[in-house]
């Protein structure tokens, strides 16, 4: 074989390598999200002893048309009195919801008081799309690096759509009416991490010399904050 016929097999089996690499790349970027169904449905088994990512199936002779109804009423307004932060999050998701086992979706009602806000926060495992259902709200997601705020107001009937994994928030701007929002996500179980508390509300803390240094404050300012009442209002 000539030296010039090698080189070329060299450098072909690289780029067929490197395309492979791609590719795998590729397909597992499509597949990073909820499991697809391999049946009609997975109604989950909440009294399975047996612990998957993801809930077991119910037996598929076992299953009614209840388990794929909720009667959660997303259509009545939640109390926002008694939340600090002026904000109630109804959640429809597998927990409460065993129908939607394996189908990458869930719901939340968000019910907003006047000024209220519902923090800044992420879902883990889900893009949200935010249809407003009456008031005007200001509401937000900020990028990964750079750090770049992606804001707008919006008002009944308007549509918004939080990336997967962004921070994002949402707050009432009438001081006298309160707001409403219905939220889809793409995950049967999307998961909230709210920002505050999770920075000061952990158990157990954070060390206060961390914080203090990240936020470039006196630690008293940290313990003072890690000494309040982190309401979470996303359960």
């Amino acid at each position: 074989m000539p030296p010039w016929t090698k080189h070329l097999t060299m450098a072909s089996s690289s780029s067929l390598f490197l395309l492979a690499v791609l590719l795998a790349l590729v397909s597992w970027q499509a597949t990073a999200y909820d499991p697809s169904p391999l049946q009609d449905f997975c109604v989950a088994d909440m009294k399975s002893p047996v612990r998957v990512n993801g809930f077991p199936c119910k037996d598929p002779m076992a299953v009614n048309p209840e388990d794929f109804f909720n009667p959660a009423m997303l259509d009545q307004p939640r109390d926002t009195k008694n939340s600090k932060v002026g904000s109630n999050v109804t959640n429809i998701n597998v927990i409460n919801f065993p129908g939607l086992n394996t189908l990458g979706i869930s719901l939340a009602r968000i019910d907003y008081g006047p000024l209220g806000v519902n923090t800044p926060h992420i879902h883990p495992r889900a893009t949200e799309l935010l249809t407003v259902l009456e008031g005007t709200l200001y509401l937000g997601f900020v990028t990964s690096n750079p750090n770049r705020l992606f804001s707008r107001v919006v008002k009944k009937g308007d549509v918004f759509v939080f990336p997967k994994a962004m921070i994002h928030f949402q707050m009432n701007l009438a001081h006298d009416k309160p707001a409403a929002a219905l939220s889809s996500l793409s995950s049967q179980n999307p998961g909230v991490i709210s920002i505050a508390n999770a920075v000061f509300g952990s158990n157990p803390p954070i060390s206060d010399d961390v914080l203090a240094t990240a936020f470039q404050v006196e630690k008293k300012l940290i313990d003072w904050l890690q000494s309040q009442f982190w309401e979470n209002n996303h359960y």
